[in-house]
């Protein structure tokens, strides 16, 4: 079977399972929309036709086996239940399971035959009684598991592979394999070093846990649920370690992470996209138009036409413009297929909180850079993650506070010229700006003098403080200290930015601008002393001889339309080497929106597009800088940010 034939399954898998997620969904939230049960049931069939076509066996047993539960629930047979769901759900996380298994080596190593078992249990069961009781009796335990990774560390065994055995079936007997690394056999054969891997589905943490303490063969296990960081499998003394990570609700309200989900709490990089014919068709009339420029140009430096070959280069730079701007449209991919996903997410967060959630979302038509909708995935994840889990109530207590018992939870994206906005709003019970303030003190974010001259918008942005918590317990879900400020770092790497607005008591949202693609950037070139820099355009309003400069405070400043702009010395800033110029030099006014204050450079060079790189490494997050350019000559020049230089 050829690569081709395997990535061209892949992507058509992925694409049928993220539809089937939502169908799911729909049918859930209103068991008689017939439409739904009707999509349902005919992408089940498609996955599997598709797996058996492949000869993936396994999984097109498992994709037979919820297809004939489905078609149970189709047929009225069997009541549209949560725990039944829960079951249909466990199956296509499973199948996502085996799609990446295959996308990794082109074979299914995951475990399918215990889930398909559960499901014909349940399907038996159910056709039986025709009522939904015995479906809660007999599949409470089938369907109300979680997903978690274990290292097994055997030690220094003379019998590796007895030992790897015992442990499997110690798992098998209380638990679900799901996955082995190496694959099973291999451990039972002791092809292994001094520990291996395992995903099992287990009902807790702690059935696990006891499961692998039985064991004697097991010389250490380190267990973590899966998507979420490996915590050692012996638990923390005392509740004190864990309110050293953190401790109350309204910082980490926006601040958690959660490792909740096997199928959908992890991004993956877009690795393909769809092009439209037209666009081709472009491209291809464009390279066409480059080949006889080349021929043109390459005449006229034989011939010595100095005329001629100005004339072609003048063409090639309109046709690599077009070139530029068609490839970068080819690049742009709908927000769909990156949120498409976020609806089972906060359903499965949810449900696991016993919360009532209203879940919406606006805009999946608009489109990203690839780079960017890859990117911005993790961080929309921490913030749904927050609204769930910190902003919306659990239904007793909105009802005691006159608010619907379900909460709304909404997503809009929207595309303003060169930037889209992606906004997610929650109506839940918002951030108290005065314990905000009452923490960021304590934990010596700030000085309370600082807290008492700030506004609230400026408290709300210390979520983005990073290790700022104030949650009262570490969860599955949030607690760690960590999300928002990761979100911001991101969104600041990709030239965005974000914002939080709340009210307390109403709710809160989280406000991300993105431009559409940061491949390209219009650069000013400035000299300092006898170095050089790139500005963006975008950020700058004037460029103009240094007027009169008056020191406030020791601080330059000069007027512009009643407005006071602080001066910042570029060579001073950023500790330029070699002369520079004294009281002359050019000044770039920075607009308004970014920052309210002028560059003090020595000259003006000239504007270039250029490609940016961003830092990475040791060297992300230098403040004033976002990241490098290669000029047409070579020479690399540092690209400035003006936001927090």
């Amino acid at each position: 079977m050829t690569e081709e034939y395997v990535q061209a399954f892949v992507h058509e898998s992925e694409e049928q399972l993220t539809d089937l997620n939502n169908s799911l969904l729909a049918l859930e939230s209103d068991p008689d929309d017939r439409e739904a049960m009707d999509d349902i049931f005919r992408t089940a069939h498609t996955l599997k036709g598709n797996f058996g076509a492949m000869g993936y066996d396994e999984a097109s047993d498992l994709a037979h086996a919820i297809e004939d539960l489905l078609d149970e629930l189709r047929e009225g047979d069997m009541a549209v239940t949560p725990e039944v769901m829960d079951l249909v759900f466990a199956g296509v996380d499973r199948l996502e399971l085996a799609v990446e298994s295959i996308d990794e080596d082109g074979t299914v190593d995951v475990e399918t035959a215990d889930l398909e078992t559960d499901i014909r249990t349940v399907i038996e069961s159910g056709g039986a009684t025709g009522g939904e009781a015995d479906v809660d009796g007999s599949n409470d335990d089938a369907a109300q598991v979680d997903t978690f990774e274990v290292t097994v560390e055997v030690g220094d065994s003379e019998m590796k592979g007895v030992d790897g055995m015992l442990v499997l079936e110690a798992i098998r007997e209380e638990c679900d394999l799901v996955e082995a690394t190496p694959a099973p056999e291999a451990i039972e054969d002791g092809e292994y070093e001094d520990d291996f891997d395992l995903v099992v589905a287990s009902t807790t943490a702690d059935e696990l846990r006891a499961t692998l303490d039985r064991v004697s063969a097991i010389e250490d296990a380190t267990l973590s649920q899966a998507g979420t960081e490996a915590a050692e499998a012996d638990a923390p003394d005392d509740e004190g370690e864990a309110d050293d990570a953190s401790a109350d609700d309204d910082g980490e309200r926006a601040n958690g992470e959660s490792g909740a989900d096997a199928g959908n709490g992890s991004s993956r990089e877009i690795s393909s996209v769809r092009v439209d014919v037209d666009q081709l068709d472009d491209l291809h009339g464009l390279v066409e138009q480059l080949v006889t420029s080349r021929i043109k140009l390459r005449r006229a430096v034989d011939d010595g036409d100095v005329g001629g070959a100005t004339d072609t280069l003048g063409e090639l730079d309109k046709i690599t413009g077009n070139l530029q701007n068609t490839v970068m449209d080819m690049r742009l991919i709908p927000m769909r297929k990156v949120i498409s996903k976020f609806p089972r997410l906060v359903r499965d967060l949810a449900r696991e909180q016993e919360k009532e959630i209203d879940f919406r979302m606006e805009g999946q038509d608009i489109e990203l850079d690839r780079t960017i909708l890859t990117e911005i995935s993790d961080p929309l994840m921490h913030i749904l993650r927050n609204a769930v889990d910190h902003g919306i109530e659990p239904p007793e207590e909105r009802a005691a506070a006159g608010k619907d018992r379900e909460g709304s939870i909404e997503l809009r994206a929207s595309r303003e010229r060169d930037h889209v906005t992606v906004t997610v709003e929650d109506d839940g019970r918002g951030l108290d700006v005065d314990e905000l303030r009452r923490e960021a003190a304590e934990k010596g974010v700030r000085t309370e003098a600082e807290l008492d001259s700030m506004e609230d918008s400026e408290v709300y942005d210390l979520v983005f403080h990073p290790g700022f918590s104030t949650a009262d317990e570490v969860t599955d879900v949030s607690g760690r200290g960590v999300g928002m400020d990761v979100v911001h770092s991101t969104v600041k790497q990709l030239d965005g930015s974000v914002n939080v607005e709340s009210e307390h008591g109403d709710g809160t949202s989280v406000t991300l601008r993105l431009p559409v693609t940061v491949a390209i950037v219009k650069v000013l070139f400035v000299e300092v002393g006898d170095e050089e820099y790139g500005v963006p355009i975008k950020n700058i309003d004037e460029v103009s001889r240094i007027p009169e400069v008056e020191t406030i405070n020791e601080q330059p400043m000069i007027e512009h339309d009643d407005d006071i702009y602080p001066v910042v010395d570029l060579a001073s800033e950023l500790d330029v080497p070699g002369e520079t110029a004294n009281g002359d030099g050019m000044l770039l006014r920075i607009r308004k929106s970014e920052r309210r204050a002028a560059l003090r450079c020595d000259a003006v060079n000239k504007q270039e597009e250029v490609v940016v790189k961003p830092l990475e490494g040791v060297l992300s997050g230098i403040p004033g800088l976002s990241g490098t350019a290669v000029l047409g000559d070579g020479n690399i020049v540092p690209i400035l940010d003006v936001v927090t230089l």
